[in-house]
């Protein structure tokens, strides 16, 4: 969580910034393996070099990024579980609780998905 300091520390809302650190602990803890790392100024995680999922912090909520491909394999769980989205992310209202499980079925996928892949981001 170290790589993530800088980041967490220019959070100025505490709850946001505690909500922030939560969502990127959980998922330092749940797959050890990922790399965890800051790219344009977001926090992400990768594995052999290819990405898996970003988070970047708004006004209103925390947005997930698991690429269009994560997005658009899970766009009905993203809905039932009270989030909205756009093509490349998922907004979780800073109100709402976090979808864990949701969560890691993203992560999950877009490690079985990208095992083969030698880019960073699909092509």
């Amino acid at each position: 969580m170290e790589i993530f300091a800088e980041f967490l520390a220019h959070i100025d809302n505490p709850k946001h910034r505690a909500r922030t650190e939560e969502v990127l602990a959980w998922v330092t803890n749940k797959f050890p393996n990922l790399m965890p790392k800051i790219a344009w100024n977001q926090p992400m995680f990768t594995d052999h070099d290819t990405f898996i999922i970003g988070f970047s912090v708004a006004k209103h909520h925390l947005a997930v990024a698991p690429e269009r491909a994560g997005i658009n394999h899970f766009s009905n769980e993203i809905v039932q579980a009270g989030y909205d989205h756009t093509k490349e992310l998922v907004r979780i209202q800073w109100g709402s609780p976090v979808d864990f499980s949701l969560l890691e079925n993203m992560i999950e996928f877009n490690i079985l998905d990208k095992a083969d892949c030698s880019t960073f981001w699909r092509k």
